[in-house]
């Protein structure tokens, strides 16, 4: 037995399509698109008492030049994702052999819910294969800043 779904683009957000907040975490924003986070192990976080939502890191794209890079090119060789104050993860960007598409049931009054709707395309992996390294607190705002500090035996 089989069934059907329709499928919509994305909605506008207005009275008729409130935004519908999820619990589930947000995809990764790179500088062109969303994008999965593949790394090895887990991220351990502290629980927010109030809720609230809790900063993991950060991502910097250091071959990234706003204007001038294009969808592909070298600014995919390297990512760099700061988690807290004091771990580094060194990474690639990869682009997906087949894009994925993110869906969500679509909201609607009276209705059965059977309809769908494309909230984004995404065409980007983050790879995180390494494990992460140790950051001082003093150096991470320069490393920021100048862009990674990689040791030499990476590339």
């Amino acid at each position: 037995m089989s069934t059907s779904v329709q499928l919509h683009p994305p909605a506008l957000t207005s009275p008729d399509h409130p935004v519908v907040h999820s619990p589930l975490p947000q995809l990764l924003q790179t500088p062109h698109g969303l994008a999965l986070l593949e790394l090895q192990g887990t991220i351990n976080l502290i629980q927010s008492e109030s809720g609230e939502l809790i900063q993991i890191g950060q991502l910097v794209f250091p071959d990234y030049v706003e204007g001038e890079t294009t969808g592909e090119g070298p600014w995919i060789k390297k990512v760099y994702m700061y988690i807290g104050q004091h771990q580094k993860l060194f990474g690639e960007v990869k682009k997906l052999v087949n894009a994925l598409a993110v869906v969500r049931k679509r909201q609607r009054d009276g209705g059965n819910g059977n309809e769908l709707e494309v909230v984004e395309i995404v065409k980007w992996k983050l790879v995180f294969s390494g494990r992460p390294e140790p950051v001082t607190s003093s150096g991470l705002e320069r490393e920021r800043v100048e862009g990674g500090g990689e040791n030499k035996g990476r590339g």
